[in-house]
């Protein structure tokens, strides 16, 4: 498990270079929430992923239900941001697993308040 650098978006913008990217680790990864973190998910795989990123507290309805998100072959996602009371666990950051990770590349970004 590897925890992402998370890099932050402001009025002024973000280099493209900024964000780091990185490959998705096969046991999963983190990246410190502070309710604006997004990820940028790339997929340069054949075939779909699913990337899950798991609640550890009930949403407003009452379920406790992860979030998972199906990245299609060749395409990219933009998953997020994550409510803290919901996402954080308790180092105050979101876990993130793979149902596969073979040319899955990922990058967290905050958007600043």
């Amino acid at each position: 498990m590897a925890e992402l650098t998370v890099k932050e978006v402001s009025k002024t913008g973000l280099n493209p270079n900024d964000p780091v990217y990185v490959s998705c680790a096969g046991g999963g990864d983190e990246a410190v929430n502070e309710d604006y973190t997004f990820l940028h998910v790339v997929n340069g795989h054949s075939g779909a992923w699913v990337v899950t990123v798991n609640s550890v507290k009930a949403c407003d309805q009452g379920f406790d239900h992860d979030v998972e998100v199906s990245v299609p072959a060749s395409e990219e996602r933009m998953i997020g941001p994550f409510d803290r009371g919901r996402f954080n666990d308790s180092a105050g950051k979101i876990q993130i697993t793979y149902d596969g990770v073979t040319a899955l590349t990922i990058a967290a970004i905050k958007v600043s308040s």
